[in-house]
């Protein structure tokens, strides 16, 4: 299956070839320091490829010495990209950055033990289809 995805400027777009065989909801604290959320959304693919359209220059990686923690991005706005860890030999695409609906639910929370405090019971919180007063 093809997928297609950009970032927010529209600067970058790239083509995702292949399945997803894990989607995890990471709330360790490093996930929650480079999404600026309760946790990064991320899928998983050893077999889908990644082909880049446009802006592929404009991506920068990010690598937490001493650990596995990677993160790509558009150096324009930022969001979220696409990236290859290497040493698993794995794809790893935000959720966020696809164009297309993705059918795939979650498998897991990931590293609950550093979720945050104000991470509980959000199903329980008003929700808007706007800004307030829109």
């Amino acid at each position: 299956m093809k997928r297609q995805g950009s970032c927010l400027c529209a600067a970058v777009s790239f083509e995702i070839d292949g399945d997803f065989e894990q989607f995890f909801l990471c709330h360790c604290q490093h996930c929650q320091k480079d999404t600026g959320s309760a946790h990064a959304a991320n899928l998983f693919s050893h077999t889908a490829t990644l082909k880049w359209h446009e802006g592929q220059g404009l991506v920068k990686t990010f690598r937490l010495p001493g650990t596995h923690h990677q993160r790509a991005f558009c150096s324009q706005c930022g969001s979220a990209m696409p990236y290859l860890l290497s040493e698993f030999s794995m794809l790893v695409v935000p959720a966020g950055s696809l164009d297309d609906n993705l059918q795939m639910k979650p498998n897991a929370h990931l590293f609950m033990a550093s979720r945050a405090d104000w991470d509980n019971e959000l199903e329980k919180v008003h929700k808007l289809d706007a800004l307030p007063g829109q």
